[in-house]
Parts: structure tokens; C-alpha cells; sequence
């Protein structure tokens, strides 16, 4: 018996320093907000905090495949409210994201009039909705040193842009939004096990539409992708330049031009974005205010032409609107045939999965 519970405590204490080694410790995480959200590995979901200048890393304990049904579910907007105790028009889904661990799919909510509250809701392969609890879980989390205080009398700017929109690459978890430094716009590469975020990369780009160099527009979504052997940030801005970033680049205190690569046109605001490959070819799939999903070749990526003059209508790698995709608000890549979509409706709100066009 002795021996046996010797084994016991022996793998209590290899959990307990697995756990210190990931920088994870057991509390509640107090979010202000719930706006962008991306994965790590197994399962830790990062919760983006503009209001609080803080991400969290929160281990979800989701680590065990799904299967591969697919998630349709009508009127979700419904399903979040009655798990949340509250009605349909008190809940705002502000991201929608695929746990690559499960394929369960976790939204960012907030619940509530004005401010709201925050909350994480998880949506099954079965279609069931339930509040990812946050009482007494495994997390840390790191708070970004200059947010952003908006002063814009127009309102354009607010200080949900502190973060815009995260991902994680390679051990790094890339935080895109706006600081207070004098060229506001930042991209932010933070080394997971949190220790500490640093002032991040301020990001200067062309944006061929306005005809002007801009320093405070936010990159509004992004992904990480691969250009040759290079990985780049593909950063998306509101009007809708296409912008190609290096993150070799990224660096403390360093100001970084990024390539504008295409004018995607003009008064839209890109919402979401994911990259994928089909018959041997790499596309972007953007789901847009304006202009709805279109689907962007990557193959001229690497030799597209730097746009730095003013342009009209659209210019650089030419893309396809997916007509058949409407009223797409976020999407995610649900594996490698298929996209999971946040659709709005006549009646509210519908989860649902799609096959990469």
C-alpha cells in the first residue's frame, strides 16, 4: 500500500511542476472583457482583455478529439442566451474560434446592456452551448505595459482596439491592436509560458486607397503565414489593405513598414480571416463588411509589387467573391476541408459549417 501511494504522490508532483512549467496556477481570472480569442497547445484557449490591457491563458482541459461531425446550429445567439440565463438581444458574440485539440468550437461573449460581461461559451459537436467555467481553473495571463487611452472625438477608434486580433505561432502568441505609443498601431510577440509583454513593434504601412502613410489604424484581423521559407504576418485594415509584415521584424521598441500588397476596396471593414490549401493551392478566405467573403491566391504573394502611390477601385493579387457566403460576421478554419461560420440571420444569429470554397 505504502508503494502504491508513493506512485500516487509521485504523479501529483509531476502534474504540479507540469503546471509550473506552463506558468498556469489555479484561481478564478478576473476578465473585464472577452474580445479576440486563439488557441495554443493542448487546449489552452488565450482570451484577449482590451478593457483590462490583459491576456489570459486558460487551460480549458478540452484536449481529447470530437470526432469529425460537423457543428450546425440555428439561432446559437438563443442557445448562448439560455446558458447564460439572460435574452437573446443581451448577448454579442465578438469571436468565434475552433479548438484544434477537440474541434469544439469556443465563442467569445458578452452578456448584457451597455459594457456587458464577459463570458467564454463552448459549443460541442452535438450543438450544445455551456459557460466555460472560470472559477478555480488552471490560467496566468500577462498584461500588455502601454494600452491605448482613445481620444478620437469621432469614436473610430475605442479601446476594445487594445487588441484587435491574436494568434499563436511557434511559441509565440502574436497580439495586433493599438498602444499609446506615438505610432499607435502595434503588433505584439509574447513568448508563451507568460512572463511579460514588452512595448511590441509599432507598424507603419501605405494604404493605397487614402493615399497616405497611417500609423494609428489597427490591423483589424490577421494570420501568420509562410512566404517562401519566411513567416509573415498577412495583416488586414479597415479600407481594406492587404499588408505583408515579417516577423523576423518584430522587435522591442523597433518601428516596422509593412508591404501593402492589395487594395481590396474601399469603405470596409475586413472582420475575419483564415488561410487554407485545396487542389495544391494556398488561398486567404476574408470575410468582409462590404465587399462578403472573398478568397484571395497566395501564389504572387512573394513578388506582388509594393503599393506606394494612391490608387482608385482595387489593385494587386486579384480575388473571387464567394456569393453563396453571405452575412458571414467570423469564421474559422474547422479542419482541413471545412470553415465554421458566425452567419447573420432575419432571425438572429447561425453557427455553421461549410466546406472550404
Amino acid at each position: 500500500m505504502r508503494t502504491k501511494l508513493l506512485a500516487i504522490a509521485a504523479v501529483l508532483v509531476a502534474t504540479s511542476v507540469g503546471r509550473a512549467e506552463g506558468g498556469l496556477t489555479k484561481g478564478t481570472p478576473e476578465l473585464k472583457s472577452a474580445t479576440a480569442l486563439a488557441f495554443g497547445p493542448k487546449g489552452i484557449l488565450f482570451v484577449g482583455d482590451p478593457a483590462g490591457a490583459t491576456v489570459f491563458a486558460i487551460d480549458t482541459g478540452d484536449a481529447k478529439a470530437g470526432g469529425d461531425k460537423p457543428v450546425n446550429v440555428e439561432k446559437i445567439d438563443g442557445k448562448v442566451a439560455a446558458a447564460l440565463g439572460v435574452t437573446e438581444k443581451e448577448v454579442k458574440i465578438t469571436d468565434v474560434k475552433v479548438n484544434p485539440a477537440s474541434g469544439n468550437v469556443y465563442l467569445a461573449v458578452t452578456r448584457g446592456t451597455g459594457a456587458g460581461t464577459p463570458a467564454i461559451v463552448k459549443v460541442t459537436r452535438e450543438g450544445t452551448a455551456e459557460p466555460l467555467a472560470l472559477k478555480d481553473v488552471m490560467f496566468s495571463k500577462v498584461t500588455l505595459p502601454n494600452p491605448f487611452d482613445p481620444k478620437d472625438p469621432k469614436g473610430r477608434t475605442t479601446r476594445a482596439d487594445t487588441i484587435t486580433s491574436m494568434a499563436f505561432l511557434d511559441g509565440k502568441l502574436y497580439i495586433a491592436g493599438l498602444s499609446s505609443e506615438e505610432f499607435a498601431s502595434t503588433l505584439r510577440a509574447v513568448a508563451y509560458p507568460f512572463k511579460e509583454a514588452d512595448k511590441g513593434t509599432s507598424i507603419e504601412i501605405y494604404h493605397g486607397a487614402h493615399g497616405a502613410v497611417e500609423t494609428r489604424s489597427p490591423i483589424r484581423t490577421f494570420i501568420p503565414y509562410k512566404i517562401g521559407k519566411e513567416d509573415n504576418i498577412m495583416a488586414s485594415y479597415t479600407c481594406t489593405p492587404l499588408v505583408k509584415i515579417p516577423v523576423s521584424e518584430l522587435k522591442s521598441g523597433a518601428k516596422v513598414k509593412g508591404t501593402t500588397i492589395a487594395e481590396l476596396g474601399n469603405m470596409n471593414q475586413p472582420l475575419d480571416m483564415i488561410a487554407y490549401t485545396k487542389d495544391g493551392k494556398d488561398y486567404l478566405l476574408s470575410a468582409n463588411s462590404k465587399h462578403g467573403v472573398i478568397k484571395i491566391p497566395t501564389a504572387d504573394f512573394a513578388t506582388a509589387a509594393a503599393i506606394s502611390a494612391k490608387v482608385s477601385g482595387l489593385a494587386g493579387p486579384k480575388y473571387e467573391s464567394i456569393t453563396e457566403l453571405k452575412d458571414v460576421l467570423q469564421l474559422d478554419k474547422f479542419d482541413d476541408t471545412r470553415a465554421i461560420l458566425l452567419v447573420k440571420t432575419a432571425s438572429g444569429f447561425d453557427l455553421k459549417t461549410v466546406p472550404l470554397p
